[in-house]
């Protein structure tokens, strides 16, 4: 997949020149099978389960979208949940100028409040007139075609109704089942209700949550039903120690995904909630995989690349040795 080649495109759709292919984006949470040019031999699904990865996975990389999912060919994975950060830039949007954040000894200048101004209308317009739905079924095509499947979208456009409406539209054109965000009372309110208009699920993502004494998963999910988990056993049990088979256990029908990693325990009395190289660590990822796969339960499971790669090692040789570890505990 090339970007200019997908501009050039998507120019000639713009001027009405080109015709875009309709593709169907029903959700589901199964993936689709692939057998489409390079990605024909693609399939990291094992015993049942589908094994992909987070793009997050090869943060380490430059090149944009292009070069992640060239990675995730090499590594042999055939479905993402794939980061939003960029994929804007690869269609063409309109960049915004202002790089840095806002902060209380730093706040923006006058004239970096105006270029950001700026930047929301032209984005805003972009979204409205190019950034359709159409465009991004049109780049799911191009995704399909390297034999990868999207199944989750990790991106939201902003915080009104609106925007969130359009994120989930885009993400339901690129063939996800839903958009993941960090689980929290703002997102389980705001992006359930929308989420279920759209036919589709917010899926809650959580880091040392479940080790606080307020927290109640319930409760977040009560606010609807539309509301799943991105469950990560790895922080689950490094913050609690906690067996995660348990919760996924008791929890799987409003589990969509699981993030994979390997971790010491919280009651670790050398190194405690520590990454660790899988196979090094305490974290139950066998235990996990097999009740996944004895239960024919259809929750996705992503390897989340997080402990220090070696300089004679890459991220895409260490997420392929991680699909392997699980490819011989599911088979």
């Amino acid at each position: 997949m090339k970007r200019r080649k997908f501009l050039n495109t998507t120019a000639a759709i713009a001027a009405g020149t080109v015709i875009p292919q309709v593709i169907s984006c029903g959700s589901s949470k199964q993936p689709m099978g692939l057998n489409q040019e390079r990605g024909a031999s693609l399939d990291s699904k094992y015993g049942g389960v589908q094994i992909g990865a987070i793009t997050y996975s090869f943060r380490d990389l430059k090149g944009g979208l292009e070069s992640t999912l060239d990675a995730c060919v090499k590594a042999g994975i055939s479905s993402v949940e794939l980061m939003g950060t960029g994929v804007e830039d690869y269609l063409g949007a309109p960049k915004n100028p202002v790089v840095r954040r806002s902060s209380q000894e730093n706040p923006y200048t006058s004239e970096e409040k105006k270029m950001i101004e700026e930047y929301k209308s032209k984005i805003e317009e972009w979204r409205k007139s190019v950034g359709t739905p159409s465009l991004y079924a049109r780049l799911r095509d191009e995704i399909n075609k390297q034999g990868i499947n999207v199944h989750i979208y990790k991106w939201v456009a902003g915080s009104t109704e609106e925007e969130i409406d359009y994120s989930f539209k885009v993400a339901k054109a690129l063939g996800a089942i839903g958009i993941s965000a960090e689980i929290n009372e703002s997102n389980a309110r705001t992006l359930g209700p929308i989420a279920e208009e759209n036919g589709m699920y917010a899926i809650l993502h959580n880091h040392y949550q479940y080790a606080e004494p307020s927290f109640d998963v319930d409760k977040l999910l009560a606010y609807s039903p539309a509301n799943m988990l991105n469950f990560d056993i790895g922080h689950y049990f490094g913050s609690t120690g906690l067996n995660p088979t348990d919760f996924v256990r008791d929890y799987h029908d409003r589990i969509a995904s699981i993030h994979l990693k390997d971790k010491t325990s919280a009651s670790n009395e050398t190194e405690k909630n520590t990454n660790q190289v899988w196979g090094q660590g305490e974290t139950p990822i066998a235990e996990v995989l097999h009740l996944i796969r004895d239960r024919k339960w259809g929750i996705y499971c992503d390897i989340e690349l997080e402990y220090k790669v070696v300089p004679w090692s890459t991220s895409i040789k260490e997420v392929k040795t991680c699909k392997e570890y699980c490819r011989q505990i599911l088979l």
